[in-house]
């Protein structure tokens, strides 16, 4: 696929967004991952997932947001999370009208699993995906202090752009890996300066409206979360489990694990968790499409 899509929203309309695919070299594809990557980093962080995706026949596809990776905007700075959310729906159909005879999953981590979840409260989106996977979403986020999330709203207006030191959670272990950790922090397309005010307001906006809509989930999905994440709520996670009505639902929590599953020292572990699962999934859609005809 072409490395470049441009971004559909009306405010970066003709921005190019950076994209990446990792393919089979063989065989016949099960299914496809889209990969939505968190705040501040980029999609390329996921390529030693996407060939353990390879080996089992799945094909993966990614993008970095706007403002993210390789893709257009000011570095880390995203003025609404609707866009991503835009984006990801664009994106998720480009690809499945590129293989419409081929299942479709959509994976997001951290503030990507919120972006994922939005998108598939839309039935149209929803529609299009065999499932959802969610890696220690970004479900519950509360302000660092309670004036800022009263002073947020004004804030994000007058100076959107303005860095808020108050709210970088860089100090924050995400991961047990020494090496992972150095490696997430020295890439330079990684944004490491503190979150810039409208996008912290983005995230409560977004993680706010997700909560009131647990019970009005009901796409099947796949949410894992280690216990001593310090990023995002686990608690948040199990909630999300309990009281969304999705048939086809499950979760994970991983004792002692931090917020970067994907890079932490078990990573090919959770990997392996996810394509079992997909692969669980496929069968219940085969077994459902057998019994329907």
């Amino acid at each position: 696929m072409s490395p470049l899509f441009n971004s559909t929203s009306p405010l970066f309309s003709g921005n190019a967004l950076f994209c990446r695919s990792w393919l089979p070299l063989s065989g016949e594809l099960r299914g496809i991952l889209i990969i939505i990557h968190g705040l501040n980093e980029h999609c390329g962080r996921y390529s030693q997932f996407a060939k353990q995706l390879n080996a089992s026949n799945f094909g993966v596809y990614a993008m970095d947001w706007i403002g993210h990776g390789g893709s257009d905007s000011l570095h880390g700075y995203v003025p609404s999370l609707d866009y991503v959310v835009s984006d990801t729906e664009a994106f998720l159909e480009k690809i499945r009208s590129e293989n419409p005879e081929i299942p479709c999953f959509l994976f997001g981590h951290s503030t990507g699993g919120a972006v994922v979840l939005k998108a598939t409260s839309s039935p149209t989106i929803e529609d299009m995906l065999a499932g959802i996977v969610l890696t220690s979403p970004a479900l519950r986020v509360k302000p660092s202090h309670p004036i800022v999330g009263a002073i947020a709203p004004i804030f994000s207006l007058v100076a959107p752009r303005f860095q808020f030191k108050g709210a970088n959670k860089r100090g924050i272990p995400v991961s047990r890996d020494p090496e992972a950790l150095l490696a997430k922090y020295s890439d330079p397309l990684v944004y490491t300066g503190p979150i810039r005010v409208r996008t912290g307001h983005a995230i409560l906006r977004i993680t706010a409206y997700l909560t009131r809509n647990f019970k009005s989930i009901t796409v099947p999905f796949f949410v894992l979360h280690g216990t001593a994440d310090k990023v995002t709520d686990p608690l948040a996670s199990q909630d999300l489990y309990y009281q969304a009505p999705s048939v086809f639902k499950d979760i994970k929590l991983y004792e002692g694990f931090l917020h970067d599953l994907l890079f932490e020292p078990e990573r090919e572990e959770v990997g392996r968790d996810i394509i079992d699962w997909m692969m669980m999934r496929l069968d219940d859609v085969n077994r459902s499409a057998a019994g329907f005809w």
